[in-house]
């Protein structure tokens, strides 16, 4: 077999296996989405619904084809043909050398695999305790934790690919399906005293981080067109997650909740809408830094600064004006955007650390 054969199938191989596990964690997203509004608008729920299927679908295709590509890369090693290091990062000895595992599939993977295991203790824990009414159980929190690391490993597949065009495209679904979804985790905060609600907690660290990451791993215009892609995923979330739970709903025969009061629809709404104006001051900063105009170490601190302000006090005003029970209120303000100037910096020093790593393992 020709060298180009090769490299023009281990190319094809590459893209399928990273747009394969973007349009899992896409699909988990989604799943996410509906189960949420399905408690808020319907009420508790058992472990098989459809919302539920969907959300275990998008890991188990994500995790599946992460397994695929471990078993492919294994057997092109094997074979004399390792993968370049753009198919998903450097491999990864695993068992002692039984399996090469390009590095992001294997964190992708191992994120789907606890998927899985998780899955099964929140199928026993609602055996035990029947309907589930919150976000905040064990189960739960360890299943958000899980697709968090399968979504990271997305991120890191796509990274190893930066320097090709679907490695950038693939970046710029993957950052902001990870913001969208990222702050869930935090749930598992919530017995802590907390100045705020650990989801909002979650928005001011998770956004500026992965804002700011992107624009310096991608650089020019990221940072805007990431904001851009995260509120396309947000309209779509906010059409579709009261639609499927009506719909649902009307299938199997239950009732909305009565006395609902009028609000948006609870994960999409969570996603900070107004990222697009910090996503612009970011990118005056990086173009003021590439002028030689701004060091490094201001750019860190005021791209942070100015992020952590915007995302904090745009939740505010967010919840005021779509949030039917939630109003304008100046405390509430004054706390997130103070919240958010104090994150802000550290947020955006991790940001451009995480870039530098998916760097140098792009580059291995």
């Amino acid at each position: 077999m020709s060298i180009n054969l090769v490299a023009t199938r281990a190319a094809s191989t590459a893209r399928a296996g990273a747009w394969t596990v973007l349009a899992g964690t896409v699909i988990t997203l989604f799943g996410l989405g509906w189960d949420i509004q399905w408690h808020v608008e319907v009420g508790p729920d058992t472990f098989f619904t459809l919302s539920h299927l969907l959300l275990y679908s998008g890991s188990a295709i994500a995790g599946l084809a992460s397994l695929t590509m471990v078993l492919l890369g294994t057997a092109a090693q094997r074979a004399g043909n390792p993968f370049p290091a753009y198919a998903g990062g450097p491999p990864v000895r695993v068992l002692g050398g039984t399996f090469q595992a390009p590095l992001g599939y294997l964190i992708a993977g191992v994120g789907a695999a606890l998927f899985l295991v998780y899955g099964l203790l929140d199928l026993w824990w609602h055996s035990i305790y029947g309907f589930d009414a919150v976000l905040n159980t064990p189960s739960h929190v360890a299943l958000f934790l899980s697709i968090t690391v399968t979504m990271a490993g997305g991120i890191v597949v796509c990274a190893a690919a930066r320097d090709r065009e679907w490695g950038r495209a693939g970046l710029l679904l993957a950052i902001p399906v990870l913001i969208a979804f990222g702050p869930m985790a935090f749930n598992g905060l919530s017995a802590l005293p907390l100045p705020v609600e650990p989801g909002l907690l979650g928005i001011l660290c998770c956004a500026p981080t992965l804002l700011i990451m992107g624009a310096t791993l991608l650089g020019n215009g990221a940072a805007v067109r990431i904001a851009v892609v995260l509120g396309i995923l947000q309209a779509v979330l906010w059409w579709f997650s009261p639609w499927a739970t009506q719909a649902y709903a009307a299938v199997v025969g239950l009732p909305m909740r009565d006395g609902l009061a009028h609000k948006a629809p609870e994960l999409p709404n969570a996603i900070p809408m107004f990222l697009i104006v910090a996503a612009v001051a970011v990118e005056v900063l990086f173009q003021l830094a590439r002028a030689g105009r701004l060091g490094t170490r201001a750019l860190v601190i005021l791209s942070g600064l100015i992020t952590g302000l915007v995302v904090g006090a745009g939740l505010a005003l967010q919840m005021s004006l779509f949030d039917g029970a939630t109003r304008m209120n100046s405390g509430r303000t004054l706390a997130l955007s103070v919240l958010g100037l104090l994150l802000g910096p550290p947020a955006a020093h991790l940001g451009t650390r995480l870039a530098v790593l998916l760097r140098v393992q792009g580059d291995s």
